[in-house]
């Protein structure tokens, strides 16, 4: 079972700062593709931002700009960098694990989601 955990969320004022934390285990000898998700109140979960197969990283239009993307695979953690944050950022923002690449070149597709972090973001 892969057990995802974020962290780093918390209350700032509009243009602050927060850098959410996602770290993912399980299996020891395999890695993770996780991408970044959100949900606001009364809005459907939304896609935020991920790294595609190819090392390239891709944003939601309304963060781009404004997040980053980064990832520690020693430690199997994904980072999200937030400057410049809105209150239309406040959300819960959740962590999935989209794939686990493993010893021996075999690959999972996975849906494993983690509790989320919650962001609010005051004007």
């Amino acid at each position: 079972q892969v057990q995802v955990v974020e962290s780093g969320g918390g209350s700032v004022q509009a243009g602050g700062s927060l850098r959410l934390s996602c770290a993912a285990s399980g299996y020891t000898y395999c890695n993770y593709d996780m991408s970044w998700y959100r949900q606001a109140p009364g809005k459907e979960r939304e896609f935020v931002s991920k790294f595609d197969s190819d090392g390239s990283t891709r944003y939601v239009d309304s963060v781009k700009g404004r997040f980053t993307i980064s990832q520690d695979n020693a430690k199997n953690t994904l980072y999200l960098q937030m400057n410049s944050l809105k209150p239309e950022d406040t959300a819960m923002y959740y962590c999935k694990v989209d794939r686990l690449r493993c010893r021996g070149g075999r690959q999972y597709e996975a849906n494993y989601w983690g509790r989320g972090t919650q962001v609010t973001v005051s004007s």
